[in-house]
């Protein structure tokens, strides 16, 4: 097993990959955008479709809520399309051989922020469709607290710290040769 080039091809595959992400993304929200402009139109195949799903007595609270949902959906779309391509932004650094750079940091620093973000959009989604569905005890939900995304936004603060001390101390050390 040629264990040496790993990391060599797995950075060969995130470009591509992260390119491939960014039109996904897009795709949903598009779809996300569509299903909002066809929740704003009576009688449409999506009120076809969701209307056997939920009681005549619910409806109107639930459209609204969905409506919100699919709103913020778009706004998610758009924090992670802002991940992927300051994520992109940083492999190009590191495919021309320079990852300790202070852009490196602040985009690091951007995306922690990106992801705080998203995980507070996941939070207020959740409580939407809580508050939407309260009255509709058959439907499980399943919303959960998860402590990942927190520990996952703690790390990538500190990541953008030792970005912009490794930037620094090669600053330094360029200075002195």
């Amino acid at each position: 097993m040629n264990v040496p080039n790993a990391p060599t091809a797995a950075l060969a595959w995130s470009r591509p990959l992260i390119r491939v992400l960014i039109v996904l993304n897009l795709a949903y929200a598009v779809g996300v955008l569509v299903m909002l402009v066809l929740s704003l139109i009576p009688g449409t195949i999506l009120w076809d479709a969701l209307g056997m799903l939920f009681p005549a007595e619910h409806r109107d609270r639930i459209v609204v809520g969905l409506r919100a949902i699919l709103l913020l959906g778009i706004v998610g779309a758009a924090v992670v399309d802002r991940v992927l391509r300051q994520l992109l932004a940083i492999v190009e650094t590191v495919r021309a051989g320079d990852p300790f750079v202070s852009g490196n940091a602040r985009r690091l620093e951007a995306i922690a922020w990106w992801v705080l973000a998203g995980e507070g959009l996941r939070l207020l989604i959740g409580a939407i469709a809580l508050a939407t569905t309260s009255s509709m005890p058959e439907l499980d939900l399943d919303l959960h607290f998860s402590v990942a995304p927190w520990l996952a936004v703690l790390l990538l603060f500190v990541l953008a710290r030792v970005f912009a001390e490794g930037a620094r101390m090669r600053s330094d050390l360029e200075g002195t040769v």
